[in-house]
């Protein structure tokens, strides 16, 4: 899976700039333009690092780094034109890991951000919360908090009800569910007639996480019986 970094800057130019150094490092990058929308990204993605410029309008970036500190305990790298001591200080006492003056160099920034991940992965709190919170099966993984679905990495995009029953078969993998059953529990009313409902909705999960839907890997039909999400060695 490649890891996800989240970039914020006002100025659109830098971020794509870094965002382009950071794609051909192979991650995965996010961009955002504000504070408030860095916030957003971070709540709603799996975001493993942060480069976060520290003058930005409706949040600054500092700002910004402790409400995220507030909740989360992944790096954060601050960039800034300012170079003053004080100004590192400041930056790395609001929670920064990291402070990165601009003009930038960009093959150290890309060192930095590897070295940063290296260390969060190995020794931060991500097996911590990934134990606790996400259930991992072959090319999908299931994030419980987020009721957010991950196939190779990118997030699966499941209308409500679709979720509901990922969410039912996630938590029960192997366990093969009648339609009936699948009906009640995800719709929350009696059964009647349930079949062709859950069919075509399994169906459309199909289409989104299997590589070839005709031949599903993941989301099997037991005939006769019901539905199931096979148990798979685990990649992700």
């Amino acid at each position: 899976m490649n890891e996800c970094v989240l970039v914020v800057d006002d100025d659109r130019e830098i971020v794509k700039a870094i965002g382009l150094l950071l794609e051909k490092e192979g991650y995965q990058v996010l961009k955002a333009y504000d504070g408030m929308e860095a916030l957003e990204l971070v709540a709603e993605h799996p975001v493993r690092l942060i480069i976060m410029d520290v003058m930005m309008p409706k949040l600054d970036g500092l700002s910004a780094v402790m409400k995220i500190r507030e909740r989360k305990n992944l790096p954060i790298i601050v960039l800034s034109a300012k170079s003053e001591d004080t100004d590192k200080v400041l930056g790395l006492s609001m929670g920064a890991d990291d402070y990165v003056s601009k003009p930038f160099n960009p093959q150290e920034l890309a060192a930095r951000v590897k070295s940063h991940l290296r260390r969060y992965t190995s020794l931060g709190d991500i097996h911590a919360q990934q134990q606790a919170d996400v259930i991992r099966n072959g090319r999908l993984c299931y994030r419980m908090e987020e009721r957010t679905l991950y196939a190779d990495g990118e997030p699966v995009k499941l209308t409500a009800t679709e979720t509901k029953i990922v969410d039912l078969l996630m938590r029960n993998r192997g366990r093969i569910f009648p339609a009936e059953e699948i009906y009640q529990r995800v719709w929350e009313e009696d059964a009647f007639a349930p079949e062709n409902t859950v069919m075509v909705h399994i169906r459309r999960i199909r289409e989104k996480i299997e590589l070839n839907p005709k031949e599903p890997e993941y989301l099997k039909v037991v005939w006769g019986i019901g539905y199931k999400m096979e148990k798979i060695e685990n990649h992700c």
